[in-house]
């Protein structure tokens, strides 16, 4: 019997993924920007490239970015405020989220 062929991820799911795993890291706010950069950057240097396909990739990871923000504003507010570490934790994750929004948010007005 062949082998099964593994599906190829969307290159939005794949960013998604990547920035995802950074926020839950604690990767700081200005490097969770630099990673959209790179990623844009990635995205723009395909063989195939389309400044609007890109645009629209752009758009749904805002979309996807910008509910991300909205839960984690949600479980913010769940956090005790007497557990400092998870409070610093949940504060570090959601600056991270919204630097990111705000990265694709200038990547989709630059194109």
């Amino acid at each position: 019997m062949a082998a099964r062929r593994r599906a190829a991820i969307r290159p939005l799911d794949a960013a998604l993924v990547r920035l995802q795993t950074m926020a839950a890291r604690g990767v700081q706010p200005t490097r969770m920007a630099r990673e959209v950069e790179i990623i844009v950057g990635e995205w723009l240097g395909e063989a195939d490239a389309d400044p609007a396909d890109v645009k629209t990739r752009l758009d749904e990871l805002h979309e996807q970015l910008a509910s991300g923000v909205v839960d984690a504003e949600e479980q913010v507010s769940y956090v005790d405020p007497d557990e400092a570490a998870a409070v610093k934790q949940a504060g570090v994750t959601l600056a991270a989220l919204v630097a990111t929004r705000d990265a694709v948010e200038r990547a989709r007005n630059a194109l």
